[in-house]
């Protein structure tokens, strides 16, 4: 029984960091929305894991999650309900580092939602979770929020609760910010759910340049409406 059981991680562990994690999804990809690339696959690699046959669970420890440019790293990452690619969430944690298009956002925390064989979102929360983009300008944006939500498809960034946003010695704060890291835009928006008087009031602090200083781009503040 026992060697039948190591035959069986290792038949596991096999399909873990090889062909049984690839979903190839060019198709899909279309339908949602993601760009294509020319290798599409989800490849995941790990160190030990521990898997519950009984449960359908697993624990994969020092994972890095990729597909096409998006990157995920974290010290661990549990899995429920099988390790499937269709329709599921992957709830990660310890140092988690997000790269896609030019952005990169970091926290303590992270559930990844994978729908048909794509990444299609990343909600990132801690203290708090940071976003940063080096921007076409050569100046670099730079957010932080209570709870980061990442839109692959879209190339949303919004920022929740205690929202800040920064370009060069522009701020912005309210209750959710949405930057969109293709379009290198932004837009202000209320508090989620609530009616309130003044909690949708979003502050933009611009600072005077300096005499001397050459003249860049205008204002980042200016948003583009998102769909």
């Amino acid at each position: 029984m026992a060697a039948s059981h190591r035959n069986d991680l290792t038949a596991m562990t096999g399909a873990l960091l090889s062909a049984g994690l690839l979903g190839v999804c060019g198709a899909a990809q279309a339908q949602i929305g993601r760009p294509t690339c020319a290798n599409p696959e989800i490849a995941i690699e790990a160190k030990p894991f521990e898997v519950d046959y009984r449960n359908n669970n697993a624990v994969l420890r020092d994972v890095v999650i990729t597909q096409c440019d998006l990157r995920i790293r974290a010290d661990e990452a549990r899995v429920t309900g099988g390790l499937d690619f269709e329709n599921s969430r992957w709830t990660i944690a310890g140092d988690v580092r997000i790269t896609a298009e030019g952005g990169s956002l970091k926290s303590d925390k992270a559930v990844v939602s994978f729908r048909e064989n794509v990444i299609s979102q990343a909600t990132i929360t801690g203290t708090p979770a940071e976003f940063e983009q080096q921007r076409d300008d050569g100046t670099v944006s730079r957010g932080h929020a209570n709870t980061i939500d990442y839109e692959t498809g879209s190339g949303t960034v919004s920022l929740i609760n205690n929202a800040w946003l920064s370009h060069g010695r522009n701020e912005m704060t309210g209750p959710q910010l949405v930057y969109n890291i293709k379009t290198q835009s932004v837009q202000g928006k209320g508090k989620l759910g609530s009616g309130k008087p003044g909690d949708d009031r979003i502050r933009i602090v611009i600072q005077p340049r300096d005499k001397d200083e050459p003249e860049k781009d205008p204002d980042p503040t200016d948003s583009s409406p998102e769909n």
